[in-house]
């Protein structure tokens, strides 16, 4: 999936009435050429090397203390620039989720609660949280320390990653076993591994199946292109399953009629007091 560079538009690229199909336009999207810039740098810098340095430096939770609400309020400063669906703050795109979530199977209490949560890692893109650049929190994971499928998005920056002439690394199985499972793989770093990773230190009781739809909901070369399933486990499968069903709520929600913050938050706020038993987190 190559990204075309346009220039940049400064008109709203969204409207009500898109179909399924004109979602993760990478040619022609009104944000391409910011959407194409920040997938550049993520391929040529998301090195395994580098996977294991940002685990270490983020994976201490020593950056503070806060609520789920108070994380979820500071998402209204940050727009994803690896999206080409989503020029508005995340906290829309977070309430949006979870209502999608909340009507499409209104019999998963948690569900919606994944849904709101599921990109509340991005606030790694914060100065008091990490202040890291866009291509190190957002866009699609995919494994690292194996060779790169051509279903990822933009596959023609990969070439210019280190690790790409890597002899030990640039194998169809690379440092991995077949059918190691998902949970042993090193993903590219970003919110999905590190919202994943602050919902078990915190003892977060979401089921193990919601705690997958937010460690591998941006693996699309995995369950939307269908590659990498020489590394899963057969209950992978099944992982696989919930992932897409909580696709339908993330990708196809995202409209311009944006919902009201605080109308929703009652709902929202008791979901989280019955599913994380710390009400401050540590982040």
């Amino acid at each position: 999936m190559t990204c075309v560079e346009p220039t940049l538009s400064q008109e709203p690229y969204f409207n009500n009435i898109k179909t399924e199909d004109e979602y993760r336009n990478y040619t022609d999207s009104k944000r391409i050429s910011v959407v194409s810039n920040t997938y550049r740098l993520h391929h040529i810098n998301q090195t395994l090397q580098f996977v294991l340095q940002m685990k270490q430096k983020h994976l201490q939770f020593n950056k503070g203390k806060m609520t789920i609400w108070e994380a979820i309020s500071k998402l209204d400063s940050v727009i994803d620039d690896s999206d080409p669906d989503a020029d508005f703050p995340q906290i829309y795109h977070a309430l949006q989720t979870g209502e999608e979530l909340r009507k499409l199977y209104p019999e998963i209490e948690w569900l919606p609660l994944v849904g709101l949560i599921h990109d509340l890692g991005k606030i790694l893109l914060l100065p008091e949280y990490g202040g890291e650049p866009q291509w190190a929190v957002v866009g699609d994971t995919y494994p690292v320390g194996c060779s790169y499928s051509p279903k990822i998005v933009c596959p023609e920056y990969l070439t210019e990653n280190p690790d790409f002439k890597n002899s030990e690394y640039n194998t169809r199985y690379g440092i991995y076993r077949p059918e190691c499972g998902l949970e042993n793989l090193h993903m590219t770093f970003g919110h999905d591994e590190y919202m994943y990773q602050v919902c078990l230190h915190n003892g977060c009781t979401i089921p193990k199946e919601g705690l997958n739809m937010i460690r591998f909901h941006s693996f699309y070369p995995w369950h939307k292109e269908k590659d990498y399933f020489h590394l899963m486990s057969p209950e992978d499968r099944v992982t696989m399953d919930w992932v897409n069903m909580f696709n339908r709520g993330d990708l196809y929600s995202k409209r311009e009629d944006l919902p009201d913050v605080e109308t929703l938050k009652s709902f929202y706020e008791n979901l989280i007091n019955k599913y994380f038993p710390s009400q401050v987190l540590n982040w």
